[in-house]
């Protein structure tokens, strides 16, 4: 563990608040669910909670499924990092964080679809996605399914699989 040299006191309710300074570091949102872990020693570990990222093997059952149907590559991502993907950058995208232009769209919560390309995670620049379809799930925003750019131009069957990939993994996630 990394120590910060910030110490915070816990409050009448029980409260502490984490510094602004480590929420940005750590891209914690106001709202957001963390997991709460104990350690030998009386250490308390608080952890992003990721719906998404508990759904590894849904979410990479769906990508190849889509990605053998429609020969479109996918990733499913949670608000920060791709889960799964299908296709020619799956290995080099898995566990990377995603880029400010794809969580603007996600956070838009509508499809949303780009000739050009959106990028995808700074980790990888060459992999951008044609179509991103937010994953929304009991109202709360959860991630995205994103179709990458290839060969063949964005048809509206792809919007529209795309559309139903995002609704199917919300369910799954839901149920």
């Amino acid at each position: 563990m990394k120590a910060t040299g910030i110490v915070r006191r816990i409050d009448d309710l029980g409260r502490v608040v984490i510094p602004k300074e480590i929420r940005r570091t750590m891209r914690i949102r106001e709202g957001e669910p963390l997991e709460i872990f104990t350690e030998g020693g009386g250490s308390v570990v608080f952890k992003k909670y990721s719906p998404a990222g508990e759904m590894f093997a849904t979410a990479s059952n769906l990508c190849e499924s889509v990605f053998r149907t429609c020969s479109r590559p996918m990733i499913v991502c949670d608000r920060d990092t791709v889960i799964a993907g299908s296709g020619s950058f799956k290995k080099e995208l898995e566990n990377k964080p995603l880029s400010k232009e794809l969580e603007s769209a996600m956070e838009s919560r509508q499809i949303k679809q780009s000739a050009e390309g959106l990028a995808v995670s700074p980790a990888v620049p060459a992999a951008s996605a044609a179509v991103v379809a937010p994953v929304i799930a009991e109202g709360d925003l959860c991630g995205c399914i994103a179709f990458l750019k290839n060969d063949t131009p964005v048809s509206e069957l792809d919007v529209r699989m795309a559309q139903a990939s995002a609704l199917f993994f919300s369910r799954q996630m839901e149920g």
